[in-house]
């Protein structure tokens, strides 16, 4: 371990249990200034007591307990005292110590959280890391010194309950970043500051795309505008999937426990699950995703391997139990719909049916503009079906699958379904914020769960392998990233609007009429603003709403059979014959992946 870094290895995450020497480092870096705050915090607040303080994708928290709310002034003199930590390049002083010994300290600072911490952890010995007149209960790792910490940024305050619970005491969280250099940092702000712009609740509220009520919790009300953006993405890829051999089905929303105790969703989804039960006291739950209906349907009647690879795709609604502090906007819902499909194949096929869905998957974001990159993620030790063997089998194949196409990847530790390991694409955004969308799912449980086979080549009986696999992932999330991504200016093929015809006087409406009439004969989604108003307001507010087109039609206009044109990329572009115009938008509207 380079001399920069510490930890005792008896606890702590080490080098190899990161994807890159990048990421570890920045794992530490991270994990030392959330104690560097801690210890800001201890000499504002004496009192303070602490709960966790870790790591997370940019940047850190420590949740803690004080005498009084804290204000963005107090963050101000936070940041101060940890500079001047930071500034004394005070070193991480490790130290193992017997239980009896931690509980004692921090017992004696009435470090309640720790004691209960202490009491969890298995063994006879703790991890602490000092830094000055700070000692905290932790496993590492750390960096070497406190100056190597000098790039952060403390960036906001919440709520959250210890350890999650709503039953415990509610803690201040203090969230905050930092980075190897200067200038990463001063660009994660500003990409901080953009996403607070781009949030898609405040735009998807401004550009009439959607709206919540506190009377349907976590289930959008999609408005005319988001709704037609809705059914653009469904409609491009649902001629994509028919064009590779996909057949769409339609199951039902409700099933019987007998459904999900067979899938295994009731031993291990049942609390992400709505139940409901019938009159005669039978449970049946609202399905949380579509594979237990789709076994249902391959073992409906009798398979050959000639059918396979068969292609289920279906984009029914699905229901998931969130808890109601998790609902977030597009992002975290109760009801949503997914892109989703299943692929009943022979062992034998796996491998070129994952390379037919990286290409699809390459298709897809690539013309989003979005990059990504994958992640395989094996066997969870503590929560899996099925037998080792075949797990190792199914990670494996997804190895070759990915190599044979000449893609790098990463592992991830003990983060498969339970029924499967998988191939995940993290796509970037323009934030160059990372999202998990597509999802390559390859799994050997749920068709013995099921009983399913076919009659393979020499007429015996055979049993497919299944792929779940989605490639926007739910609808209503990838809609929520589309639209921060874009800050809510679509490309013309997904804009909700694609052009507005705005009429300068009363004198030329009847025109403007006349020019909406043709666009929408054209096949163009297009509105039409003949206000007794400003030409100026009527372009400010076609600003607003983010419009690709606006076609303005004036006394000059009408007399020739045209019109203004003005883009939202470049501005006044002047004035073109009708039809040449209706044509551009036309070849430009024209898009599939």
């Amino acid at each position: 371990m380079s001399e920069d870094f510490q930890s005792d290895q008896d606890f702590a995450l080490g080098p190899d249990d990161f994807p890159s020497p990048e990421e570890y480092q920045l794992h530490c870096l991270r994990h030392s200034t959330s104690h560097i705050m801690a210890a800001a915090v201890q000499q504002i607040f004496p009192d303070a007591r602490f709960g966790i303080g870790p790591p997370i994708k940019n940047g850190f928290y420590y949740d803690m307990q004080l005498p009084r709310p804290l204000t963005p002034e107090d963050l101000t003199e936070i940041e101060l005292r940890m500079r001047e930590i930071v500034k004394e390049g005070r070193e991480f002083q490790q130290q193992t110590w017997n239980k009896d010994k931690a509980l004692e300290f921090f017992g004696s600072h009435s470090q309640n959280f720790k004691l209960e911490l202490i009491n969890g952890i298995p063994g006879e010995t703790v991890s602490t890391y000092s830094i000055g007149d700070f000692t905290d209960l932790c496993a590492g790792p750390h960096v070497r010194r406190t100056s190597q910490c000098k790039h952060f940024k403390l960036t906001s305050i919440a709520g959250a309950y210890w350890r999650g619970s709503e039953r415990n005491p509610m803690l201040q969280r203090i969230y905050g970043t930092v980075w190897p250099t200067k200038d990463e940092l001063e660009e994660h702000l500003h990409n901080l500051e953009e996403a607070r712009k781009r949030d898609h609740r405040r735009v998807g509220r401004e550009l009439e795309l959607f709206m919540t009520h506190e009377w349907s919790p976590g289930a959008p009300f999609w408005l005319p505008k988001g709704t037609t953006l809705y059914h653009t993405l469904q409609e491009k890829l649902r001629r994509l999937l028919s064009r590779n051999g996909y057949l769409e089905v339609k199951a039902p929303l409700l099933g019987s426990h007998n459904l999900f105790r067979t899938s295994g969703h009731w031993d291990h989804y049942k609390e992400n699950m709505f139940i409901v039960e019938d009159e005669d006291g039978a449970d049946f739950g609202l399905k949380p995703m579509n594979c237990p209906m789709h076994m249902l349907i391959f073992g409906s009647k009798r398979r050959s391997y000639r059918e396979l690879p068969l292609r289920l795709a279906e984009q029914s609604p699905l229901h998931r139990n969130e808890r109601a502090g998790a609902l977030a906007g597009l992002t975290r819902v109760r009801q949503f719909q997914q892109d989703d499909a299943h692929i009943f194949i022979t062992e034998d096929q796996i491998g070129e049916e994952v390379t037919r869905l990286v290409g699809l998957l390459k298709r897809i974001y690539t013309a989003f503009g979005m990059p990504y990159r994958y992640v395989l993620s094996t066997r969870n030790e503590e929560k899996f079906m099925g037998d080792i063997p075949l797990w190792e089998r199914a990670e494996r194949l997804l190895a070759e699958g990915l190599e044979a196409n000449g893609l790098e990847y990463t592992i991830a530790k003990g983060d498969a379904a339970f029924y499967g390991p998988k191939i995940d694409q993290m796509v970037q955004d323009s934030l160059k914020r990372e999202h998990q969308l597509g999802t390559i799912q390859l799994d050997f449980q749920l068709p013995r769960q099921f009983n399913l086979s076919y009659v393979n080549a020499e007429n015996s009986e055979s049993i497919p392998v299944v792929i779940h696999r989605a490639l926007y992932g739910s609808f209503e999330r990838f809609i929520g990233i589309l639209i921060e991504h874009y800050a809510g200016a679509f490309p013309l093929w997904l804009a909700p609007v694609q052009a507005k015809v705005l009429s300068i006087s009363e004198k030329t409406v009847d025109y403007a009429r006349e020019v909406y009439d043709r666009l929408i004969e054209a096949d163009l989604r297009v509105e039409l603003d003949a206000r007794d108003d400003k030409i100026g307001a009527k372009i400010r507010d076609s600003q607003l709403e983010k419009v690709p087109y606006m076609l303005i039609v004036g006394a000059k206009e009408a007399e020739a059979r045209a019109v203004a044109v003005r883009s939202r990329e470049k501005g006044d572009e002047g004035a073109s014959p009708l039809d040449d115009v209706i044509a551009r938008i036309r070849q430009e509207a024209d898009f599939n992946y």
